[in-house]
């Protein structure tokens, strides 16, 4: 069933991703290059354990006997340690680094700026701790950042993470202002009249000129 093995794959992407937060060097690349190979594989990573054991999955291009022996807990248990391990020891930066990744901020930029003293991670500790418990899982704190970044986003708005918990009443409420486009003519607003079924320009004295140019004349400019 090759949809395990683009779900093996994934976790390894995401160790691979946990890996680069905590800013552990080299073996987030290797992580990514065996979950490379485990895609493209033409047959189920399986039967391949099942005929070949530990020696044939550590024949597979990246894979090295530490990630075999990952893929092994994972084809017998259904779930690898080292990654439940690591997703609850980086769950407090995950949300941090999600956070900054709404606006804009990439995590090599992240890390950057954290080495040049100009973002303090420990500042985001608490307030992501507790939105962590008050959201009850790394997945539904994201999503509820995600809901508040957007909302904010949409009016100009800057948001902290504290902004959640603020908003933490209306999260299901809270949508992105309606972005609406106008019609323009030559900098003028236009408006399109049902009762003529025929398009008018505004002019500065506010007088209604019939419009009698083409329809890819019209400029529809975005109003939030």
């Amino acid at each position: 069933m090759m949809k395990r093995n683009q779900k093996i794959a994934q976790i390894l992407k995401d160790i691979s991703y946990l890996l680069e937060i905590n800013s552990i060097p080299f073996k987030p690349k290797a992580y990514l290059r065996a979950a490379a190979s485990i895609e493209n594989l033409d047959e189920d990573i399986l039967d391949i354990y099942k005929k070949g054991g530990k020696k044939a999955l550590e024949d597979i291009k990246g894979v090295g006997k530490s990630i075999a022996q990952k893929i092994i807990e994972y084809l017998e248990k259904g779930k690898i340690k080292y990654y439940e391990e690591l997703k609850e020891k980086t769950a407090i930066r995950e949300i941090i680094t999600y956070y900054f990744q709404t606006k804009g901020i990439s995590l090599e930029q992240l890390k950057k700026d954290s080495r040049k003293k100009k973002i303090i991670y420990s500042r985001f500790t608490k307030p992501a701790k507790e939105l962590l418990v008050l959201a009850g899982s790394v997945e539904k704190a994201k999503e509820a950042i995600k809901k508040v970044a957007e909302w904010a986003k949409s009016r100009n708005l800057d948001y902290a993470i504290e902004t959640v918990f603020k908003k933490w009443l209306e999260l299901d409420r809270l949508k992105p202002k309606e972005i609406v486009k106008k019609p323009y003519f030559q900098g003028k607003p236009m408006v399109f009249s049902e009762t003529r079924k025929k398009w008018y320009v505004i002019d500065d004295n506010g007088e209604w000129l019939e419009f009698a140019g083409k329809k890819n004349d019209i400029e529809w400019r975005i109003v939030k």
